[in-house]
């Protein structure tokens, strides 16, 4: 019996140990541009922000350190646009995240969704999902869709505070509280 409870646990861990996302498919994927920051870099950022005498950079030191990863996802192509579209809405359907806030300019849409934490200022998931900007040029490229992952221990009041001092559109501003 003890051997088949350790072959049971080994075989469940990569499913506790190694979490992946629906969104890992962008990663391989030519045309996406991808940022994956992992806990130890998030880490190693928290450490050297939190040796300064700057209040900022130890605000965000302090919001670091609940984070476990970031991924960003970047595309032009409106096929992969299309996709992640659908995975965002497939992801959600099956997720118990819920909608924060959006926002509609034009053809652009920003949504911001969370999921729930271990009480209501903290959150395990912040994801965004921009859509429809056609018409943003950056560098040359014309950017479709941007998705953006956080995933960790997020304390909605540290981020609140962090957004307030920078110069942001009021409504993101409200990302601290719901």
């Amino acid at each position: 019996m003890k051997k088949f409870s350790l072959i049971v646990a080994i075989a469940l861990l990569p499913v506790f140990g190694f979490s992946q996302s629906i969104f890992d498919k962008y990663e391989d994927m030519d045309n996406v541009g991808t940022v994956v920051v992992n806990k130890g870099m998030i880490d190693l950022v928290s450490k050297v922000g939190s040796m300064t005498d700057d209040q900022e950079a130890k605000d965000f030191a302090d919001v670091a350190k609940g984070i476990k990863g970031i991924k960003v996802f970047i595309t032009e192509d409106k096929g992969v646009s299309a996709n992640m579209a659908s995975t965002v809405k497939k992801y959600l359907r099956s997720s118990s995240m819920e909608e924060l806030m959006r926002v509609k300019d034009k053809d652009v849409n920003v949504k911001f969704y969370i999921k729930n934490g271990k009480d209501k200022d903290h959150v395990k998931e912040l994801l965004m999902f921009v859509s429809g900007m056609r018409n943003v040029d950056v560098d040359g490229r014309k950017f479709e869709t941007v998705l953006v992952s956080m995933t960790g221990d997020i304390d909605l009041n540290k981020i609140g505070a962090i957004t307030n001092k920078m110069n942001l559109p009021k409504e993101l501003n409200k990302a601290g509280k719901k």
